[in-house]
């Protein structure tokens, strides 16, 4: 499918997986490979780096350039129902650590990571699968823990970044606006603040963390005004277009914004 689908492409397609224990964790026949919490209890990191050769080997084989991974969550809260054990554990330095060895291995055979799901999902109790986590933490605390392992990922050299669906008050007050699709996270947090120059993907946008406040195709409108350069899983993608060309019309957004957008992938694609 990969290979046909590039064939009949004009231009080359970036092709992508949310695969962070291997191809296996999305597809059959293939051995899923550990979760980051057993990665995590290993003292020796170059463990992680060679896991991380594997799974780009497994991504170029499927035609596969970009992974959604690793994840940079600090494991710091024990009712967390959707991070857990996909976290390299609760102590800052380990997670840095531990998700730039995964990183690296990746680039190295020639797959770009994605560190998620930023400004950090560890320390809520809700699965923004099904509603908006809220974090309520000053910014000092951010900066003392979930921003760690990210400023260190992108110091390392990461090529992506995947913004989780989250309400963070001292970030972006505005109700309802988590951070995929505030501009106050992606573009003045992430963007000037850490000064992260690589593609700056959404969670996906079918989850109710997003949909709940901007549905029917909403969510990718918002996240694109935002500062996001590519939408994942935005929805019934004809509805998604319509909506964007209308908010190019209200002078929600511009073309150039768009043409800055489109550059950036297309840099990455000749890169990948």
């Amino acid at each position: 499918l990969v290979n046909y689908f590039q064939s009949i492409a004009k231009t080359p397609i970036l092709i992508a997986i949310d695969g962070e224990t291997g191809v296996g964790m999305r597809m059959d026949s293939v051995v899923n490979l550990p979760k980051m919490m057993m990665l995590g209890a290993m003292k020796d990191s170059t463990i992680v780096y060679t896991y991380g050769k594997w799974v780009a080997e497994q991504c170029k084989q499927m035609g596969i350039q970009v992974n959604f991974a690793p994840v940079a969550d600090v494991n710091n809260n024990p009712n967390n129902p959707v991070i857990n054990d996909r976290s390299f554990g609760e102590n800052k330095f380990k997670v840095a650590n531990m998700a730039i060895q995964y990183m690296l291995g990746m680039k190295d055979a020639g797959v770009m990571g994605s560190g998620k799901h930023f400004p950090g999902h560890g320390d809520v109790d809700v699965d923004s699968h099904l509603a908006l986590p809220l974090i309520s933490k000053s910014k000092e605390q951010l900066n003392e823990l979930e921003l760690y392992p990210f400023k260190k990922l992108f110091e390392a050299g990461v090529g992506s970044a995947m913004v989780g669906h989250l309400f963070i008050p001292v970030i972006d007050s505005t109700p309802n606006r988590g951070a995929s699709v505030s501009e106050k996270t992606i573009t003045g947090l992430l963007k000037n603040e850490l000064g992260f120059k690589g593609i700056v993907f959404t969670d996906a946008l079918e989850m109710k963390g997003v949909t709940d406040a901007f549905p029917n195709g909403a969510a990718g409108v918002e996240s694109l005004i935002a500062g996001v350069d590519m939408l994942c899983l935005p929805g019934e993608v004809a509805t998604v277009i319509q909506k964007i060309k209308e908010a190019i019309v209200s002078n929600r957004i511009s073309w150039k914004q768009i043409d800055e957008h489109v550059m950036k992938v297309s840099e990455t694609k000749y890169e990948t």
